[in-house]
């Protein structure tokens, strides 16, 4: 929600931040009533984390460092979780990061997190910052503090100086590395979103061969009384009467509509050192004000007249072209007015598991009670989404097997039913369904995802032509690499369109190189054989191996972007939540 950016790309200020549909990244709810329907209901908020830097080590030859922040949580056993990272800002050494990290604060809880910095490699063109290798990156220093450190401090806020990891060969005087400034928020959700157009008139020209190449900043006062920005437009060049892209600010960013903003104006230079044309101070209210009388705002430059702080009044004008506001709901709205999330499991079956009656098998069944991994999978990922299905009838298949006296089936019912009835009952259905299953039929191959892709899909293309309110989960669990990539990729460009998620754990030690490929967090979006772009990113996977040790994170990895992908959804399509009198 902090990470507001115009619609295009920012690559001349800043590269690894994104644009995000608000409230698409707020609390996961799957996640937090997984943990509560294990007994945990302890006092929590949602805290966002706001982070600056000062005085940072400059590590480039011809430029300044490029610098990046992330955030770790420890662990009791001392093991790091990745929280999130900043966006990177280029030519920096006095950074204030855009992008907000959030993290669950927990009363009864000592968390202990970790601030890291680096100097990303300003080569790189424009990346997705948690795709970045940090071991390529230089290192600038780090530090650590406990949340309830920020969060019962008057002014939310602490500053610490950055040191080296311990038996480094990094400096040691901490004077040396920098500052690091963390400001902590309580997050306020709110569904009012205010979509705004700005333009200017008469900018002072900065340049000596072109004309300013402008931007706006947006930021609101903190607690502590230090600016915080929440929002940045595209950088346009050579154009003294800009008019930047649409930006969306959710309520929630700014605190209600009559908080102050202060809405600055600069001239992009390369170096870093952006010169202000000037900036107004306005709250949303008068933000709208301005659009309803069609008149501009003056931009003023603070100017210093002795010891005195005083104010120019500019030429240049400050106008809003567009304001409206929307309801954007949250996830949770939609379950409050009846709707469904029905869960289906796919099971790779295919001879690589190896034998089910040896130890050494994927697919061994441990009579002690251990599970193996496909059998955690199923309990960790149903035992959250099993809580959103009324019915509990659960679709299950299994893919790349020889039935008895059949041929080789690339989906058949794991219930062992001929026909069409796929269900069984309950979590522990499914659990009973593949035990049996393993006694029934020969394992073989090859790998084929597109068969059940194409089945869930026919499912829920059926639930949108009965006009039911309900929402689709496919858990496909597979131990290797797929042979049919490109049917599996055109099965998802259709799918893109429906109610349809699909949730893929790779499990054993197989190259899962290919499922990257199929979720497209990189940015690069399936494409069919017939050129055909998928509507939306609906695939998320994780490799098993990657998240073992970890409680809960299998389940956290698998469902971080579950919300995002179901409220796009119902947004692409005009699907609003039923009132409660609806459905009843």
């Amino acid at each position: 929600m902090g990470n507001c950016f115009s619609n295009s790309g920012h690559g001349q200020f800043a590269v690894g931040g994104s644009s995000h549909l608000p409230n698409s990244h707020g609390p996961n709810e799957a996640v937090d009533g997984f943990f509560k329907s294990r007994g945990y209901n302890g006092l929590s908020y949602q805290i966002e984390l706001s982070l600056s830097a000062s005085k940072l080590r400059d590590r480039d030859v011809l430029s300044k460092s490029d610098p990046m922040a992330i955030v770790y949580i420890k662990g009791k056993d001392g093991s790091l979780l990745e929280l999130g990272r900043t966006e990177v800002v280029l030519n920096s050494l006095d950074p204030h990061w855009i992008k907000k990290i959030k993290v669950t604060y927990c009363f009864e809880t000592v968390q202990t997190l970790l601030f890291r910095v680096y100097d990303v490699d300003s080569h790189i063109d424009d990346p997705e910052t948690k795709t970045l290798k940090l071991d390529d990156q230089q290192y600038l220093g780090e530090a650590t503090c406990t949340l309830s450190q920020i969060v019962t401090d008057p002014k939310r806020s602490w500053t610490t100086n950055l040191v080296a990891i311990a038996n480094s060969a990094e400096p040691t005087n901490s004077n040396k590395l920098g500052q690091l400034t963390v400001h902590a928020e309580v997050e306020i959700v709110s569904k009012t979103t205010a979509e705004l157009t700005f333009k200017c008139s008469d900018l002072d020209n900065k340049d000596f061969f072109s004309k300013s190449d402008p931007f706006l900043v947006i930021s609101k006062h903190a607690v502590s009384g230090a600016t915080i920005p929440i929002c940045r437009t595209e950088v346009l060049k050579n154009n003294l009467k800009p008019e930047w892209k649409p930006i969306n600010l959710n309520i929630s960013q700014i605190g209600s509509k009559d908080s102050p903003l202060i809405i600055e104006c600069f001239n992009f230079n390369s170096s870093g050192k952006h010169d202000l044309l000037g900036k107004v101070e306005k709250s949303l209210a008068e933000l709208e004000q301005l659009y309803s009388s069609e008149q501009g705002e003056n931009l003023f430059l603070p100017v210093i007249v002795g010891k005195d702080h005083q104010t120019k009044v500019l030429k240049s004008q400050l106008f809003v072209e567009k304001y409206s506001e929307s309801i954007h709901h949250t996830f949770l709205d939609y379950f409050f007015g009846g709707c469904e999330m029905n869960f289906m499991v796919a099971i790779d079956f295919t001879a690589s598991n190896g034998n089910p009656r040896l130890p050494d098998s994927l697919h061994y069944i441990d009579y002690s009670g251990r599970p193996n991994a496909y059998q955690k999978a199923i309990q960790d990922v149903g035992g959250v989404l099993q809580f959103y299905d009324h019915d509990k009838q659960f679709p299950a298949w299994g893919f790349g097997a020889r039935p008895i006296d059949g041929p080789v089936s690339h989906c058949f019912n794991l219930n062992g039913s001929s026909g069409t009835v796929s269900t069984v009952a309950g979590i522990q259905g499914i659990m009973t369904a593949y035990e049996q299953a393993l006694s029934n039929v020969s394992l073989a191959g090859p790998t084929l995802f597109g068969p059940v892709i194409t089945c869930a899909a026919s499912i829920a293309s059926q639930s949108v032509a009965a006009n039911e309110h309900k929402y689709f989960v496919l858990l496909i669990i597979t131990d290797g690499v797929i042979t049919d990539l490109q049917e599996t990729m055109d099965a998802l460009v259709k799918a893109s369109d429906l109610p349809l998620s699909i949730l893929i754990v790779g499990v054993g030690g197989a190259d899962f190189k290919e499922m990257e490929i199929l979720d497209a967090d990189k940015g690069e979006k399936l494409k069919s054989t017939t050129g055909r772009v998928a509507s939306r990113d609906i695939v998320q996977f994780v490799p098993f191996r990657d998240v073992q040790g970890e409680e809960m994170s299998v389940v956290q990895s698998l469902l971080a972007e579950l919300p995002s992908q179901f409220l796009t959804y119902m947004r692409n399509n005009g699907i609003q939540p039923k009132t409660q009198s609806s459905t009843t």
